[in-house]
């Protein structure tokens, strides 16, 4: 099989915004966050004007282009441009290709899809924490070109396997979302009491709905103290105090990642204010998710936490992982986003924190439903476990074939799936 440098088979950032273009010009503008690493396109629902455009939005692309990144190339972000009625614009972060006369676009496509392609964008990428490639050099990677019509029926079988594939990485995503769903109406279900026998309710809190009589609804403060973390500064991050500390991207639900820490000065006096200790629960102020929190497990001896998190400790007879549940279902019924501005990234204060009503049951109740629903998670996160690594198989499935298919590994003609005759 013959190969022949991208350049001579397909034309390279072709196509660009004009500087004179009308500012009331409007298009759907893709960035890199767009681009998935298993080739899906993701597109704004919004369109933006020129105007308030960027000034990166310059890459024009027709439906069937590709679009390889080239700059983070360690993402592999390459995808297909989709019918599209509206003007699709790229970021200057993304070459596009259009395929000349001697290639099947669809070809193109997969083979810029496929490992051989991305490895050689990734080796000739210069750069440590942002590689980045020049479109030219891309233009230098030889591509394996069969005849049109072997192209084809590649292009033919990879459509018809990589469609059966996401069929099944649909499924085990509604799986996914299901295990959630389960775990968040038990979770309901219990912070409400909805599952005392005989119980007498009371309507206290809207979200909620009714709760057993004999459960009181507090505020957090009654039950916690809350403080937020330590602001952080250039000047705070030298010296011969460094100590670790929490910040919001260490926290996911029911999980502290301590494999990417932070440092920064926390001179004595400071440092029993700012401490973390085991139990402690570490809830988000800010970002994507206001609330998110997880209970800290002492794996690291001495760590502090940042502004961005709250700390919440118990005063002594509610339980912190009660707290957790609580702030769980709250989050997962738009609680908070109802308590902030929305237009804006919601911020979660201390106060707020505070003042949130929730039912605070007996220690003995509290402790017993929390075994309980910290069994229903344990079986949760086995399952989506399990479908995680199914997930995992099923890219590289995807990414084995459609390399083996390009690089002539497999007869198309002959492998088992698409009628490519």
């Amino acid at each position: 099989m013959k190969e022949i440098p991208l350049k001579y088979i397909a034309r390279i950032n072709s196509r660009t915004l004009p500087e004179s273009t009308d500012p009331n010009f409007r298009f759907r503008y893709v960035d890199i966050g767009s681009v998935g690493g298993t080739g899906v396109l993701n597109l704004p629902s919004e369109l933006t004007d020129f105007g308030s455009a960027p000034s990166r939005a310059r890459r024009l692309a027709d439906p069937g282009d590709t679009v390889v990144s080239t700059v983070r190339t360690y993402l592999r972000a390459v995808a297909s441009v989709p019918e599209s009625e509206e003007p699709l614009v790229f970021s200057t972060g993304f070459a596009t290709l259009e395929a000349g006369h001697a290639v099947d676009q669809r070809y193109l496509s997969y083979f810029c899809k496929s490992d051989l392609f991305i490895d050689e964008v990734v080796s000739r990428s210069v750069g440590v924490s942002y590689p980045a490639v020049n479109a030219t050099d891309i233009g230098s990677i030889e591509v394996p070109l069969p005849s049109r019509e072997e192209q084809r029926r590649i292009a033919d079988f990879l459509d018809f396997e990589i469609s059966r594939i996401g069929r099944v990485e649909a499924l085990r995503k509604d799986q996914k979302d299901l295990v959630e769903e389960r775990e968040l109406a038990h979770i309901f279900d219990v912070v409400r009491g909805s599952g005392i026998p005989g119980r007498s309710t009371r309507e206290t809190i809207v979200w909620l709905g009714d709760v057993p009589a004999e459960w009181p609804v507090l505020p957090v403060s009654s039950q916690f103290s809350v403080q937020l973390g330590k602001m952080l500064n250039q000047e705070r991050v030298g010296g011969h105090r460094l100590r670790p500390y929490l910040r919001v991207a260490n926290i996911q639900w029911d999980e502290v990642d301590t494999s990417d820490l932070a440092y920064m000065n926390f001179p004595k006096e400071e440092r029993l204010r700012y401490e973390v200790r085991p139990g402690d629960l570490l809830i988000c102020e800010g970002g994507s998710y206001p609330g998110r929190a997880a209970i800290w497990d002492g794996s690291v001896e001495e760590i502090y936490y940042q502004k961005a998190l709250h700390r919440a400790r118990s005063r002594g007879r509610s339980l912190v992982r009660w707290l957790y549940y609580c702030l769980r279902i709250a989050r997962a019924m738009g609680v908070f986003e109802a308590d902030g501005n929305t237009s804006t990234i919601t911020h979660l204060t201390g106060e707020q924190i505070g003042a949130r009503r929730f039912p605070f049951p007996s220690p003995e109740i509290q402790e017993k439903m929390v075994r309980y629903l910290d069994e229903v998670a344990s079986d949760g996160r086995m399952l989506q476990s399990a479908m995680d690594r199914q997930l995992a198989l099923l890219t590289e499935r995807r990414q084995a074939l459609i390399t083996a298919a390009v690089t002539g590994q497999i007869d198309v003609t002959t492998a088992r799936g698409a009628d490519v005759s």
